[in-house]
Formats: C-alpha cells, sequence, structure tokens
C-alpha cells in the first residue's frame, strides 16, 4: 500500500469516528429524550435497508451468519452496552471503561490473527486512556458493577468485530455498499426488539427529531460506516482501533463550538495527549511492500 493510500484510509476512519462524535449533540439538541435504544435503531436499520434497497444483493452460504455476526458484534451489541453503561455510569466513567477497546483489539489479533503484541501500541494506549480521564473529569465518580461489566462487553464487542472483519474480509466482487449495508441491518433486527421493549416510540414526533433522526442515518450510520468499513478494509486492525479514540474529542469540540460549553485547561492537554497516542500508535507500511488484504484476492463468481 501506498503512503497516499494509507493516509487516505486514516482520513476516511478518523472522519467517521468525528462524525460518531457529534452523535452527542445531535441527540440532545435534535431527539426526544430518553430514547437512546430508539436513536440507535433509527440510525442502523433504515440506514440497512437504504443500502440494500440500493444494491439489492443478500448474502450466500455462509456471509448469512458471518454478517450477522459482524453486524451485531460492530453495531447492536456495541450500541446495547454502550447505552445500558451510559445510564449507570457518568458519562466519564462510561468513556474511560470503553477506552480499553484497543487493548482488546490487541489481545484478539494475537489469538486470531496471529500478531505479535507490540510495545508501541500498548504504551500508546495507556497514553490515550490517561487523555480520556482528563477529558472528562471523572474524579470522585460512583463505579456501578452493571455499567463497568456493559462498558467493557461492549468495548469487546466492538473489538472483536474489528478483528473478525479483518479474519473475514470482504468478497472481492461484494460492493463497500452492499457489505456495510448486511451489517447495519443485521445490528438493526438485533435492536429493534430492545428499543421498542424497553423504550416503545414517542407519543409525537416533530420537525426537529426528524430532522435529527435522519441525521443519525445518513451521516451517522450511512456515510459514518461506510468510511469505517473502507478503513478496515486498508489498515491493520490495532491501527484502526486507535482512531475511536477520536470520537471523544470531537464530542469535547462540537460542545464546545455548538453548545458554547467551557473548555479547560486539563480537558486540552487531554485532547493533546489522546492526539498524540494515535500519532504514536501508527505503523505506516514500508515503502514498495503491497498490503496484505485478503479482501481484495478474486473469488469464483458466484461464491461468497
Amino acid at each position: 500500500m501506498s503512503s497516499r493510500s494509507y493516509t487516505l484510509a486514516l482520513l476516511c476512519g478518523g472522519l467517521a469516528a468525528v462524525i460518531w462524535g457529534s452523535t452527542y449533540v445531535v441527540t440532545t439538541e435534535l431527539l426526544p429524550p430518553d430514547r437512546p435504544l430508539l436513536a440507535s435503531l433509527a440510525r442502523a436499520l433504515p440506514a440497512g435497508l437504504l443500502l440494500l434497497l440500493w444494491q439489492r444483493q443478500l448474502p450466500h452460504g455462509h456471509w448469512w451468519w458471518r454478517s450477522a455476526l459482524l453486524g451485531s458484534l460492530n453495531i447492536g451489541l456495541f450500541f446495547y452496552c454502550l447505552f445500558v453503561a451510559a445510564y449507570h455510569l457518568p458519562g466519564g466513567v462510561a468513556a474511560l471503561v470503553m477506552s480499553c477497546q484497543p487493548v482488546l483489539v490487541m489481545l484478539f489479533s494475537v489469538f486470531l490473527l496471529h500478531e505479535k503484541l507490540r510495545l508501541r501500541p500498548v504504551l500508546a494506549a495507556g497514553i490515550a486512556s490517561g487523555g480520556v480521564a482528563l477529558l472528562v473529569s471523572v474524579q470522585g465518580a460512583a463505579l456501578s458493577l452493571t455499567g463497568v461489566v456493559a462498558g467493557v462487553l461492549g468495548a469487546a464487542s466492538m473489538a472483536l468485530g474489528i478483528v473478525l472483519s479483518k479474519k473475514w474480509p470482504k468478497p472481492a466482487h461484494i460492493s463497500l455498499v452492499t457489505f456495510t449495508g448486511w451489517q447495519l441491518l443485521a445490528g438493526g433486527l438485533l435492536l429493534l426488539p430492545l428499543a421498542l421493549y424497553q423504550e416503545g416510540l414517542p407519543a409525537q414526533i416533530s420537525q426537529q427529531n426528524l430532522a435529527g433522526y435522519s441525521y443519525l442515518c445518513l451521516i451517522g450510520a450511512v456515510l459514518a460506516y461506510l468510511l469505517w468499513f473502507r478503513a478496515l478494509q486498508r489498515l491493520p486492525a490495532v491501527t484502526l482501533s486507535f482512531l475511536t479514540f477520536t470520537s471523544p474529542v470531537s464530542a469535547l469540540l462540537f460542545g464546545y463550538l455548538v453548545l458554547n460549553q467551557q473548555l479547560t485547561l486539563q480537558q486540552s492537554l487531554g485532547a493533546v495527549a489522546i492526539l498524540l497516542a494515535i500519532v504514536l500508535a501508527q505503523r505506516p507500511p514500508a515503502p514498495g511492500v503491497p498490503a496484505a488484504d485478503t479482501s481484495l484476492t478474486p473469488l469464483p463468481k458466484g461464491k461468497f
């Protein structure tokens, strides 16, 4: 992979994480209160249906269960655990607990991808976690066992989804749109009964609510996950996982720019630490060495 392609993949993954960081502002300003699972459902299920209606191609063979599993890990289970953690923990503690994701990606990569555990990304993960702690100011926060377990399970869910997506790369003759649609649909179907049972539908939906749900669906899901899965095809799993640290930084900046929230020196130092950790974790490909991307290996026509 050329340095230009590598940089483009980093930009795609980083932009997806920045978009996800805007979710907090959209949720608090445009959506009905106390329905986070419904917001996740509206974000995933319509997006998956739209992408599949566009391409009109369903999985075949083992890609039925692979798509269902990847969609559940990357989207459905991850969203559910994220909101359980958010309900039971202060936001800062939830963010700090889930910052263990890159470490889990490293461990899963050792067992599933047979990669070596390297000191540099481990150090970067420690720096990034410290940056998150500064960013969200968690001093004196109360702990809930349910919230901590949900946070770790959510981080593990997405970490395993990232690594399995590398282990099972997209078939060459399947478009990125189709591959993304399969996972969004699977994740949305998992969220559907949970959201309806736990939260139900609001009594009325305003134009403001529709604008918020539309943003989450078209920008927060369709665009962001297309960018994310594109980056996932081209970047090492560990490298990509560190880009998720961009989300709390962007959430902080959106709060400062849109909601006029205060930005303290401590938070600024935390953001700088996170960005330094992301840079430290990068491992650019050697010049002239092609990327080990088996998703580019052609398969027999009609077989998945």
